[in-house]
């Protein structure tokens, strides 16, 4: 797979982004203040610097804690970015889920798990079905 680009976008595409190279990490974030904007049990994040990142479209950014700010869709909701800073300098963190390939980069670690929803641990262990049950 070519990997020299990665795209994505928002859920109705008003604000799409492509970033250049290979991506810093791409972790799985446990944190509430995460959890609580994704309305997810953890969110994935994948990094570049935020000179290889092109936004196409303007998100709205909510200021989510004193350095940390999230960036999403204004029309659909789709949150997108992350940057953070005093953390992560120089760091656009964006949220994997929203890659046109979401797939090519599995994530390499599990953050913030002090804050873990403690069921996510046997989350293999549920019944699976491939398309809603009926």
């Amino acid at each position: 797979m070519d990997t020299s680009t990665t795209s994505g976008r928002c859920h109705c595409g008003a604000i799409r982004y492509v970033a250049s190279g290979e991506p810093a990490h791409h972790t799985l974030c446990h944190c509430e203040d995460c959890r609580r904007s994704a309305g997810a049990p953890m969110v994935g994040w994948i990094a570049w610097p935020e000179e290889q990142v092109t936004v196409t479209g303007t998100p709205v950014v909510y200021a989510s804690s004193e350095h940390g700010r999230r960036s999403f869709c204004g029309t659909c909701g789709s949150g997108l970015f992350y940057r953070n800073a005093a953390m992560l300098p120089g760091i656009v963190d964006v949220q994997s889920a929203t890659l046109d390939d979401p797939a090519a980069f599995a994530p390499s670690a599990h953050i913030q798990t002090a804050d873990r929803l403690e069921w996510t641990r046997r989350l293999e262990a549920l019944p699976e079905f491939a398309h809603y049950p009926g």
